[in-house]
């Protein structure tokens, strides 16, 4: 009897050892704390936790105040986020450690908020400080990184300095006037005996649209206003950069014509026969189809550039396809193995070709909203 006692004992001291190891084993030390804490709350005689949490907390620690000293010997702004987040990961165990009586007894964990509170302020002034020195400066770039440091300012510590203030004035020195020119038209333009209605209708759906969707001169979404050429010169505004756009290899062909046999055969009543069951025979019928087809298709180019420094900003072409086809058909043989479908084909006596600017304002549709991405992604944050 007293051998069983001792075997049992044994194997459950080995068995509480292995789980221990499981837990010590395991490559992320900061989630195995917060692990062992959960099965201590639960559990809080838990022996595989208890034995494991002292050494987890340990080595955590020690292996986040390394990084923490990495992080110090930078001079990048970014060593704040690195430096804070490292702590603020020490002050989230020693919250789960404190609030669980099995591993407060076990752990005593350091308390890190008022260093986390002096490293908010250091990290407020210093990026505060980096961001009135860019926003000093001329330039959208160093505009923009005036306006993301005093955000990560305010952040670190809500209401900092004036802080939000300076954002809209950074901002405000971001704004560009963008100019976007009338589509020249650099296309070769195939279209015998369709004539020249709705040619220009590139312009207009173009420079007007895009004026349009992006707020024009009152744009609040974008740090940008946007003029047609006319508009900046009518208001006296220098802008700042230009859009160009250019059609290039449209080419609207006239269908072409294919035309091809296909059979087809149905099973149909004939009557009864004379034990009163239905009989059947197969009718044919030859359809002889015409196909009226072309593809249009369009190169848009977009070139962004700073109209003073003539630096390209951005440069892209697009091409867009419209597809149509129409088809109409005779028969031979029995119409009774004509489908639905086929009599629909049958029955379609006029051509229904798109008029030109239709197959334009399909052609446009395709590559309009790629132009406009563009130019939102050049002008936005």
């Amino acid at each position: 009897m007293k051998y069983i006692f001792y075997t049992m004992l044994s194997l459950f001291v080995l068995a509480s050892c292995k789980t221990s190891k499981n837990y010590l084993s395991r490559s992320d030390s900061d989630n195995t704390i917060f692990d062992a804490v959960k099965t201590l709350k639960k559990y809080s005689t838990d022996t595989a936790a208890l034995n494991a949490l002292p050494v987890l907390y340990n080595t955590a620690l020690q292996r986040n105040l390394r990084k923490i000293n990495s992080y110090s010997s930078s001079r990048e702004l970014s060593r704040w986020d690195k430096i804070i987040d490292g702590y603020n990961t020490l002050q989230e165990m020693h919250d789960a450690i404190i609030e669980v009586d099995a591993a407060s007894r076990l752990v005593t964990p350091v308390d890190y908020r008022q260093t986390i509170y002096d490293l908010q302020q250091q990290a407020a002034a210093d990026y505060y400080t980096t961001a009135i020195d860019f926003l000093n400066r001329p330039g959208r770039d160093d505009a923009k990184k005036a306006y993301n440091y005093f955000k990560k300012a305010d952040n670190w510590v809500p209401g900092y300095e004036d802080a939000k203030i300076k954002m809209d004035e950074a901002y405000d020195n971001a704004i560009v006037n963008v100019v976007i020119n009338p589509v020249q038209d650099n296309s070769y333009f195939f279209n015998t005996g369709w004539g020249n209605y709705g040619y220009n209708y590139s312009n207009e759906y173009f420079q007007q649209t895009l004026i349009r969707e992006l707020g024009g001169k009152n744009s609040s979404r974008y740090p940008a206003r946007f003029y047609s050429d006319w508009e900046a010169r009518r208001d006296n505004v220098q802008p700042d950069w230009e859009v160009n756009l250019t059609l290039r290899n449209m080419n609207i062909p006239r269908p072409q014509t294919y035309t091809y046999s296909r059979n087809a055969s149905k099973q149909v009543e004939t009557g009864r026969d004379t034990s009163g069951k239905f009989t059947y025979r197969t009718v044919y019928a030859t359809i002889n189809i015409t196909r009226l087809y072309f593809t249009a298709r369009a190169d848009m180019e977009i070139s962004i550039s700073d109209i003073v420094s003539r630096k390209n900003i951005t440069y892209n072409t697009y091409r867009e396809d419209y597809r149509w086809q129409e088809e109409h058909a005779t028969y031979s043989g029995d119409s009774r193995a004509l489908s639905a479908n086929d009599w629909a084909i049958i029955n379609n006596s006029y051509y229904n070709e798109p008029r030109k600017e239709d197959i334009l304002n399909e052609l446009y549709r395709g590559i309009y909203p790629q132009v406009k991405n563009r130019i939102t992604n050049a002008v936005d944050w």
